[in-house]
């Protein structure tokens, strides 16, 4: 099985959402339309370092100097498709990639919900094959570890599908049971828009919700 045999199929659905919504579309992610999402992927494959540049004056969502200057120019037809274009492109060297699945999947899965369930008519969650639902709940059991160190209590992921992973011990715990795409979405600061339950004590459930909102 290739590395990135998931996330280039995803790359390709992704791609095929950004020229359906085109430029000027609503995003889940705060201050950033279809444009500036589309530029931050392609940035993040192609120029890195211009992200990290970016990072360094800490600015406002959508006030990235170097990223807002590339979704300007995609902020017409012609440049928005050009751009969808960058984002299939193989040119150059473009160390994610290489990396495949395990630096790309869970990344496209979800900024392509970002794009789908963004604005005041959200899509419905995907179905995603069983074999790649599998492939972002391998990448969620080893990223939730880290989304959920500021959780004060236990925090356990359940999949719909069956697999559960703690990914945080407490004395008090929770359980966020959900499908692997929407579990992403909750630990990726989407919660307004995954379809999640969290279980447990109404201390705990209050404890945890306060600290990943």
């Amino acid at each position: 099985m290739s590395r990135a045999r998931w996330s280039e199929a995803e790359r390709q659905a992704l791609a095929a959402t950004f020229r359906e919504v085109g430029s000027g579309a609503p995003t889940l992610c705060e201050g950033w339309r279809s444009e500036d999402l589309l530029a931050h992927l392609v940035l993040r494959e192609t120029r890195p370092w211009v992200i990290a540049l970016d990072m360094t004056k800490k600015p406002d969502p959508g006030e990235e100097p170097r990223q807002s200057e590339v979704a300007r120019a995609a902020s017409t037809p012609g440049g928005y498709a050009a751009l969808v274009d960058e984002l299939l492109g193989t040119d150059g060297l473009r160390p994610t990639r290489f990396l495949g699945d395990a630096a790309n999947l869970v990344e496209f899965v979800v900024h392509h919900e970002d794009l789908r369930r963004a604005g005041d008519s959200p899509r419905p969650p995907r179905r995603l094959p069983g074999d790649m639902r599998d492939a972002v709940w391998r990448q969620l059991a080893v990223m939730g570890r880290a989304a959920a160190r500021r959780s004060p209590v236990g925090v356990v992921l359940v999949s719909t599908a069956g697999p559960r992973a703690v990914v945080r011990r407490g004395a008090d715990s929770v359980a966020v049971v959900g499908d692997p795409v929407d579990l992403a979405l909750y630990l990726m600061g989407r919660g307004e828009r995954a379809e999640v339950e969290v279980q447990g004590s109404p201390d705990a459930v209050a404890q945890f919700t306060d600290a990943m909102a």
